[in-house]
């Protein structure tokens, strides 16, 4: 077995899953932040419309398409002065093997990521 991922690993995890689908679609990058507690993670911009986006690794069981609320509207409150729309994107990581399990370097994971949640 290997050793854990760290918080700091799973939510850059997390952010490269976001990252890669936000490309995807067309997004373009105007700042990326990865530590963490600092938000939002990515300032996008698409269609002329700037969206702060908040990536968030939940940890198996809890659902991640829940989100702190009191934290989303304060990054909503922050976009608004930019006239930035506002999503949340929770992306669950759990061990393939086991779900009770952590996550470790080197072994597969179940990814339960369903796209963004505007706020």
């Amino acid at each position: 077995m290997g050793r854990e991922l760290t918080e700091q690993e799973l939510h850059n995890l997390a952010m490269n899953i976001v990252g890669h689908e936000l490309e995807a679609d067309g997004f373009e990058f105007m700042a990326i932040n990865s530590k963490l507690k600092k938000n939002p993670q990515y300032v996008c911009l698409k269609e002329k419309v700037l969206h702060f986006i908040v990536v968030r690794n939940v940890e198996f069981p809890l659902n991640p398409r829940e989100y702190d609320e009191e934290l989303m509207l304060t990054v909503k409150d922050h976009a608004n002065k930019f006239e930035a729309k506002t999503y949340f994107a929770g992306v669950g990581l759990s061990n393939a093997a086991d779900q009770e399990l952590p996550l470790c370097l080197n072994e597969e994971y179940i990814v339960d990521y369903q796209g963004l949640i505007e706020i």
